[in-house]
């Protein structure tokens, strides 16, 4: 009864339907929930490593995941929200031949996986295109960090408010009409026709890891506010932690896809009569690469890179 429980849960449900609406804000949302407790614990728990790459290291991690978070709320949510106006009003914003080529033969366009990859592409590639400013957002969040959890003195310019005022209200027409357009170009459409039965939930959130672990990296080179010291531990760090995760994430991804297609078998089965059971179907697909990789980045990885990066600080 308990297991049958957890296919009813309303927590579930309203989960899975989040990572179907906003996969980009759910993957910031277990980021900062991950990072706030379990990463920090995991590298102030690593054996045989320098306290104050160390603390670096927490600093990072939590002011990633603050910038990530309050970046995506932002940047997301208009975008989830333009893209529902498609869903409802699909003859709105895509021209027929749009609708009949996602369709691809499916009784409407929102259970098509045709149209699921597209309506993704977009909100998941929310994250791709602020991994830049994330980044940079990253590095100069660091020393107020390290100032506030371990009384380290920073620099007073890096202190300034971060104001997130200027988020987006209304009800997003206009971007609807613009992703509509996107939609519509031949490209978008192509790209739908060869990936959407690939994994490529997986594939943009590691991509946007890679992405803003690079960018980090550069501008923590640069940057004059952290200690030239503790730099190269810091972006040791950085590359091994998304490295390892993104090849443990495929890794274990391979190891749970039977377990996930017998979930999503027994999940559909509970609640066939769901109107809303397409979108967690999607939700699944979204939230499994997320929390996978959230594990492995913020509790398994964060004593192999720091350790390994205190390691190779010291030989270099």
């Amino acid at each position: 009864m308990k297991v049958q429980a957890i296919y009813n849960s309303k927590i579930l449900k309203k989960g899975l339907e989040f990572a179907a609406d906003n996969g980009s804000l759910f993957v910031a949302t277990a980021s900062l929930a991950l990072s706030t407790v379990a990463r920090p614990i995991a590298i102030m728990s690593t054996p045989k490593t320098d306290m104050e790459n160390k603390k670096y290291a927490c600093a990072k991690s939590l002011a990633s995941s603050a910038a990530g978070y309050f970046l995506m709320l932002a940047a997301s949510s208009p975008v989830a929200k333009a893209v529902k106006n498609i869903d409802r009003k699909p003859y709105k914003y895509l021209e027929e031949t749009t609708i009949k080529n996602l369709k691809s033969g499916q009784k409407s366009l929102r259970v098509s996986s045709r149209y699921k990859f597209v309506s993704q592409l977009f909100k998941l590639g929310v994250g791709f295109v602020i991994a830049v400013p994330k980044s940079i957002m990253t590095c100069s969040l660091i020393p107020p960090f390290m100032s506030f959890l371990f009384n380290k003195k920073t620099d007073n310019t890096q202190n300034k408010k971060i104001s997130f005022t200027g988020m987006y209200h209304g009800d997003y027409k206009k971007l609807s009409g613009f992703i509509g357009k996107l939609m519509n170009t031949r490209p978008v459409q192509k790209l739908a026709e060869k990936f959407h039965n690939t994994n490529f939930e997986q594939h943009i959130i590691s991509m946007t890891d890679a992405a803003a672990t690079t960018a980090f990296i550069m501008q923590a080179s640069k940057s004059k506010k952290i200690e030239q010291s503790r730099k190269k531990a810091l972006m040791y760090n950085a590359g091994i932690s998304t490295g390892l995760c993104i090849a443990g994430g495929y890794a274990v991804n391979g190891m749970l896809k039977k377990p996930t297609e017998k979930f999503i078998k027994k999940f559909s089965e509970v609640n066939k009569n769901s109107p809303k059971l397409g979108k967690y179907i999607e939700g699944i697909k979204v939230a499994k690469p997320a929390l996978i990789l959230g594990g492995i980045y913020y509790i398994l990885i964060p004593l192999i890179s720091t350790f390994l990066a205190d390691r190779f600080d010291k030989n270099n």
